[in-house]
């Protein structure tokens, strides 16, 4: 790999042959399955990366190196692969705000709760993100689960750079107002 193709993170020739397709497969799966698992659960995680790459695959003559990374590009399938089940995040984000962190594990549904909140995502906070619009929820999750910057967000969605900053800023304000309410919320309660 010469380092100007690998810049821009596609190895020569990789598009066209599918060994070659097999290097951005092991160099890129295990970040998207994290994101994907951090948006859907582990369950989830190992199809909906997978597909991620055989759509790319499929895909393949749309990506312009010239227009961006790879990466984003990948991430940004992703995300639209993350927003067909949004409907599973939902109920999952729904359920970690119902059953709270001292719930006991029984069924499928309360272990993904568990090894969520194990992971360090409260209850409140889940909440608080299931709340967001779609867009501000994508901006944030590819910003904190992801670890893209702005510039790799807004290629990944296809949105101006603008957009990113200003639906990050909505999506932080929004996420700390809900846990300030609640956090004001459990003080009254705890007083009266």
């Amino acid at each position: 790999m010469t380092p100007s193709t690998r810049a821009v993170g596609v190895p020569e020739g990789a598009w066209h042959e599918p060994d070659r397709f097999a290097e951005i497969y092991d160099e890129y799966f295990p970040q998207i399955y994290r994101y994907v698992a951090a948006r859907l659960g582990r369950d989830a995680a190992a199809d909906i990366a997978a597909e991620t790459f055989l759509d790319a695959y499929r895909n393949r003559d749309r990506f312009d190196p010239a227009r961006g990374a790879l990466r984003p590009w990948l991430y940004g399938i992703a995300t639209n692969l993350v927003g067909q089940h949004r409907r599973t995040e939902n109920r999952r984000m729904a359920a970690i705000a119902r059953l709270g962190a001292g719930a006991v594990a029984a069924g499928h549904e309360e272990r993904v709760v568990e090894r969520l909140t194990a992971e360090g995502m409260r209850p409140r906070l889940a909440a608080a993100v299931a709340a967001l619009a779609e867009g501000d929820r994508d901006v944030l999750l590819l910003v904190a689960v992801g670890g893209l910057g702005y510039e790799e967000v807004a290629a990944a969605l296809g949105i101006p750079g603008g957009t990113v900053g200003s639906r990050m800023n909505r999506a932080r304000r929004k996420v700390r107002e809900a846990l300030g309410r609640i956090d004001h919320a459990d003080e009254v309660e705890s007083h009266g």
